[in-house]
């Protein structure tokens, strides 16, 4: 069966639904017929679960300590925008 991309993109709005289960009927069967045959669809959706999975299993703080954020701006050559977010 000859693949159609343009299904693909027509999904792909609504996969962050589907991953999460608040998706209705019709269209999320149309999805499971959907990654029935497509590899690239079922790569992507399995992609988002552990994506999902690891946002909501991880314990980190996710602040990047001043030094770091500093370091990082200056090797992205970033002075101009380090300066307007500076404290005042």
């Amino acid at each position: 069966m000859a693949h159609e991309h343009g299904k693909c993109r027509y999904l792909l709005g609504s996969l962050s639904d589907y991953v999460d289960a608040t998706l209705e009927g019709e269209i999320c069967a149309e999805i499971e017929r959907h990654l029935e045959e497509c590899e690239n669809c079922r790569v992507v959706v399995d992609t988002l679960r552990k994506t999902v999975y690891i946002v909501h299993t991880t314990n980190c703080d996710p602040t990047v300590p001043d030094d770091v954020r500093e370091r990082l701006y200056k090797r992205l050559d970033l002075d101009e925008f380090m300066s307007s977010t500076s404290p005042k």
